[in-house]
């Protein structure tokens, strides 16, 4: 069954190299992030996993935990890490979860329910295992992206579109195409114009159903 927008994400006890926990009871009250990857020691996974870690400051900053998910063993993480944090030149201090049973990349659809680990199997057995799921404090889904194995993710557009979500949730508001933080907002077509006049004072009309604001102070 495919885990959709708003859906509440399985919550799956998990094997990590940080030790066995509930995926709710990690998240907490914080938002979240889960990244996913085919395979320990590959290229572009490890550049991405290095990626994350340099953003560790930023994760705290939006009170954001992140926890990679790889089909391999707990054995395979911790020694994959040292790699990592020799990439990225910063400490790995996030979980990855063991996905060598192929629980999470299932509950997350992306492997199909008879999908296995062949005996020498490759990245391209897991191909698709290649996502990044955004999940909010009340443990429901708020964004996925999904890459081929040969495109590097963008973590600045994942932070971007972060706190595009976390604006949106706070202040009832939509961000248009290219937002960063600072600039106008959309006015929810479902808000009055009197209520949008109450809430952001002036804003402007720019089509019948496009009116941009400023967040209110």
């Amino acid at each position: 069954m495919a885990l959709r927008i708003n859906d509440t994400i399985p919550d799956l006890t998990v094997e990590t190299d940080q030790g066995s926990f509930s995926l709710h009871d990690w998240i907490g009250d914080s938002w979240a992030i889960l990244f996913s990857h085919p395979k320990d020691f590959t290229p572009v996974c490890t550049t991405e996993f290095g990626a994350v870690a340099q953003l560790a400051d930023e994760w705290e900053k939006r009170g954001t935990k992140v926890i990679g998910v790889s089909v391999d063993g707990v054995e395979d993480h911790k020694k994959w890490k040292a790699d990592i944090e020799k990439v990225g030149g910063a400490k790995a201090g996030f979980p990855i979860i063991a996905d060598d049973g192929l629980a999470v990349s299932k509950a997350f659809d992306m492997l199909p329910a008879e999908a296995y680990l062949p005996d020498g199997r490759t990245p391209n057995d897991s191909a698709t295992v290649r996502s990044v799921f955004i999940i909010a404090p009340d443990k429901t889904l708020k964004l996925s992206m999904t890459y081929p194995m040969n495109v590097g993710r963008n973590f600045a557009e994942v932070l971007r579109a972060l706190d595009g979500l976390q604006t949106a949730a706070k202040h009832t508001v939509a961000t248009p195409a290219n937002w960063q933080v600072g600039q106008d907002v959309v006015i929810p077509a479902t808000v009055s114009e009197e209520d949008a006049k109450t809430k952001f004072g002036q804003f402007d009309t720019v089509l019948p159903y496009l009116r941009m604001a400023k967040l209110p102070q």
